[in-house]
């Protein structure tokens, strides 16, 4: 991995953003309106194979984010790749402390600064907040969501999807980021889990909405963490224990009407016609 020659011992904020241009303004919005951090910030929004205007709107909100003494820059890649982008965003990034936004995310005002604190160590560290899981009233995905928030992977641990940071000395565990589809599962399991601190503050992550959609993103998804598992199976050692998890049967006794959407969702992920030779299948 090419580090960045001059650092400064603050927060560096990685955005890679493909064709996000309605996504982004809400997501820098709320950025812009973190709460302190402690030392300078920069937010570097990598704008990777666009075809919209995701370069100019990250642009327009520069202005905002020096006005409360940030940095804003963007960089643009010809090829749409989140994995590449990743790489260009870190080899720009002069922070101690690497934080790894999706542009759909809203981060709430007090997360990034938590984060910045727990992420002051000279040991490998690695961190996230807390999921609040939106959805915008599709009723398969208002029942999948709530039944899905009970699983292990969202109880136990620290899950880090949306956004997930670390400190420097966590991201020397491996050089360029691999050619995977799960770059969050990836980046998760090279931290054993008392590595892995959850911070108290929130932020807001957009549940993909409608049956078909959400099947293909979910099947997209338990591919990324096989192919983890076989790439690099010594990762694996390092996930959540969820042995003092309840039972299935009786998180659907609980919630029956979830648990059947829950279900109707695994069992059509393995469905031919929602296979698909393309990896970075999106739900919107």
């Amino acid at each position: 991995m090419a580090l960045a020659a001059a650092k400064f011992s603050g927060v560096s904020i990685l955005i890679p953003a493909h064709d996000e241009a309605d996504w982004l303004p809400a997501c820098l919005d709320a950025l812009c309106a973190s709460g302190p951090v402690s030392g300078p910030v920069e937010v570097i929004v990598v704008a990777n194979g666009c075809t919209d205007a995701t370069a100019e709107v990250a642009r327009r909100e520069a202005s905002a984010f020096k006005g409360r003494g940030w940095t804003l820059r963007v960089l643009e890649l010809t090829e749409g790749s989140k994995l590449s982008a990743w790489n260009a965003g870190e080899a720009a990034a002069r922070g101690e402390v690497l934080v790894y936004l999706d542009a759909d995310v809203l981060v709430s005002p007090p997360l990034l600064g938590q984060l910045a604190e727990v992420l002051v160590d000279a040991a490998p560290r690695y961190a996230s907040g807390v999921p609040r899981v939106t959805t915008m009233g599709d009723w398969v995905t208002r029942h999948y969501t709530r039944f899905w928030r009970t699983t292990g992977f969202m109880t136990h641990g620290v899950p880090g999807f949306g956004i997930f940071a670390m400190n420097r000395a966590g991201r020397a565990r491996w050089g360029d980021w691999p050619n995977i589809i799960s770059d969050d599962t990836f980046a998760r399991l090279n931290f054993r889990p008392g590595e892995r601190i959850a911070v108290a503050a929130t932020y807001d992550w957009p549940m993909i909405e409608g049956f078909a959609p959400l099947v293909r993103v979910r099947r997209r998804q338990d591919a990324g963490v096989a192919e983890v598992g076989r790439l690099f199976p010594e990762l694996m050692r390092n996930d959540d224990a969820h042995d003092d998890m309840r039972p299935f049967w009786r998180r659907v006794l609980s919630d029956p009407l979830g648990g059947i959407v829950f279900i109707a969702v695994r069992l059509t992920i393995h469905a031919p016609v929602f296979r698909s030779a393309n990896r970075w299948v999106r739900g919107r």
